[in-house]
């Protein structure tokens, strides 16, 4: 992932952001420093965000698309109230076994529900009336709009979807590869959505916050 704000701006930013628990700084030195793609890492600034997006909507039902070292998961459990579920789809066992091994040592783990194989299918096979109060897409970007389908009606009114990397480095002003044209194609299609408000900021690769109306 390419940077498009400056390093030192982002390092300025989270020293004046609310710390994040010892766990999480723990669970973000180890991804860096052992695990495939540690670009993917949601990190303190946009943790921080969800933590208090979390706060603000009140979430007890969460669903998150895209585990990965499970990061924005506990961050996002820390920030929720006791009775608070999140459902976290994960594809990569050893991923999973990973986040698993953070959530066990967190009183907050607990809240977190892994449930393994592609995250399509484990939408399609949710209860009917699974109703959620935020979510948060992280996953294969080629599979964003087709997510979004999934998840939109599964959201409650009123309900926050969070949709990360919807600036993919900056290409979606000049989109050439094929990940690059799925992330415009997902832009496009919230934009056009009657059904939703949403802002994209440009925090880190992009996130939209979309208001389910």
């Amino acid at each position: 992932m390419k940077a498009i704000v400056p390093k030192p701006i982002e390092q300025y930013a989270a020293a004046h952001s609310t710390p994040h628990s010892a766990l999480l700084d723990e669970l973000e030195a180890y991804t860096l420093a052992n695990c495939p793609r540690p670009q993917m890492l949601t990190g303190r600034l946009a943790g921080g965000l969800l933590r208090i997006l979390v706060k603000l909507t009140d979430a007890r039902r969460i669903l998150e698309v895209g585990l990965y070292t499970g990061y924005s998961a506990l961050t996002m459990a820390e920030a929720m109230p006791k009775d608070g579920v999140i459902i976290s789809c994960e594809v990569e066992p050893e991923l999973a076994t990973l986040a698993q091994s953070f959530f066990d040592r967190s009183p907050h783990g607990r809240k977190i529900e892994v449930r393994m194989g592609p995250a399509l299918a484990t939408l399609q096979a949710l209860p009917v009336d699974a109703v959620f109060d935020l979510v948060f897409l992280d996953a294969d970007k080629e599979n964003y709009c087709t997510y979004y389908k999934e998840l939109l009606p599964r959201l409650r009114a009123g309900g926050l979807l969070i949709a990360d990397n919807t600036l993919w480095s900056g290409s979606v002003l000049k989109p050439e590869e094929e990940t690059d044209r799925a992330i415009v194609s997902f832009n496009e299609l919230v934009q056009r959505d009657p059904q939703v408000e949403n802002v994209l900021l440009t925090l880190r690769d992009g996130m939209t916050l979309i208001r389910k109306l």
